[in-house]
């Protein structure tokens, strides 16, 4: 399966039109050889220093409603077309459109939506986030299967992130040894106590943070030049994610960067630590040698935990209400059930809720695989082991086309739509030859 996320700079769109555009290529040739000559020059200017291997290579970027691609190679299959120094197409209905690395057309691509953010920083760092994602494989990192952070949609778990987030932060913009030492002190017992009171979490958040923390930290790193302009990156990155509908899938942006600058900042050469499983938080705590004397009240005043706990606590109050409303749909209501085959998901990191064992509603949502492409506007719930997807039961058919309550569903031909075992339920049935 190929999990595909996006970062704060570039919003992900969700329901990606299926055709080919009847109007010109809504990509400017110029501008998009203007960003590839950037990125060219990043990739250049680390000159492998921060890996070891080239962040330079194949990009694409695409327009996700017309599907018009603008790369910077040919690709293997000579589906696209060359001219005025670049390769131009449409990018096909059963492939994802997001800012992610793909296999497609027999070359490794980074994928980028157009358009790229108008901020030179901004576009940098997104840029080479994605960069990095292409060449993550050559890298020998662990791989590491995490779940979905449910933890951090209930209140202790926010609680305590947001107050790391403000200790790294306030870590970051230290001016003293000491500042920095009480700072980072402080973020790592927060993140004590979120794995003391979630057991499963230290596992699941290390997960997401070898995945985007570490390419956001590339983002950072190398779309930046100056040291001064990598804190105010990071510090961004943790300041903007504040308000994000949930941070299960996001929380990583944030933390990535600012651990891994921190990291730079005290212990060099950390990065070859991670192909022996060294996690961040791990070589941190090694780097400041203490841990602090201050207990829990003492650290949380300094960041107005206070204030912090009751917003939580209201908030939690205005998820129940939610969470019933889902239950009643996705779990006691009628339902139709995807299974996964050959599953491309492309979906909004910050706006996922979780439900429990049930899984996770995932608010918008785009899918492609062997039985078809289906488009969730208003929900949907992806099973905790990505096994499936469960949608509203089907209330109308259209040719291959079915329709639910803010979905719809484009089947391939052979599939259809037949009666689960509970009464009112549906799944998907595939053509006798692929049983």
């Amino acid at each position: 399966m190929n999990y595909v996320r996006v970062a704060t700079a570039s919003l992900l769109l969700s329901a990606p039109v299926l055709g080919r555009a009847q109007t010109p290529a809504p990509i400017p040739i110029d501008l998009a050889k203007r960003y590839f000559a950037e990125a060219r020059a990043l990739c250049t200017a680390d000159g492998d220093k921060l890996w070891g291997v080239s962040l330079c290579g194949p990009m694409m970027f695409v327009d996700a409603a017309s599907r018009e691609i603008v790369a910077s190679e040919a690709d293997a299959k000579g589906v696209l077309k060359g001219g005025d120094g670049v390769f131009v197409g449409v990018l096909p209905a059963d492939q994802i459109v997001a800012n992610t690395a793909v296999e497609w057309s027999g070359v490794r691509w980074t994928q980028i939506l157009w358009p790229l953010p108008d901020d030179d920083r901004l576009r940098a760092t997104l840029v080479a986030h994605e960069l990095f994602h292409r060449i993550q494989p050559q890298l020998g990192l662990p791989t590491m299967n995490g779940g979905d952070n449910a933890h951090l949609d209930e209140v202790d778990g926010r609680y305590y992130m947001q107050l790391e987030w403000r200790a790294l932060a306030r870590a970051l913009e230290a001016h003293s040894k000491a500042g920095l030492d009480q700072a980072a002190s402080d973020a790592l017992f927060f993140r004590a106590e979120r794995y003391r009171i979630y057991p499963k979490a230290e596992a699941e958040e290390r997960a997401l943070e070898m995945n985007e923390g570490l390419a956001e930290y590339t983002g950072v790193r190398v779309g930046n030049p100056t040291q001064d302009l990598r804190t105010a990156m990071a510090l961004h990155d943790l300041a903007v994610h504040v308000g994000d509908a949930t941070f299960v899938r996001s929380f990583a942006y944030a933390t990535g960067p600012a651990y891994g600058l921190l990291l730079d900042r005290l212990t060099p050469g950390w990065r070859e630590k991670l192909k022996s499983g060294a996690s961040l938080e791990a070589m941190l705590r090694s780097a400041l040698h203490a841990g602090g004397s201050d207990g829990m009240t003492e650290r949380e005043a300094r960041y107005g935990g206070a204030a912090l706990r009751a917003s939580e606590v209201e908030r939690d109050r205005k998820r129940q209400a939610v969470l019933a409303l889902y239950r009643g749909e996705f779990i006691d209501g009628h339902k139709l059930t995807l299974r996964f085959r050959h599953m491309n998901v492309q979906f909004d990191p910050r706006n996922l809720q979780p439900l429990g064992d049930a899984g996770t509603v995932y608010p918008t949502i785009h899918i492609s695989d062997d039985w078809g492409v289906l488009d969730a506007k208003h929900g949907a719930l992806m099973k905790p082991d990505w096994s499936a997807l469960v949608v509203s039961a089907p209330t109308s058919t259209s040719g291959s086309t079915t329709s639910g309550d803010g979905w719809t569903l484009a089947l391939k031909p052979g599939w259809t739509i037949v009666p689960d075992s509970r009464s009112g339920d549906f799944v998907l049935s595939a053509p006798s030859s692929s049983h």
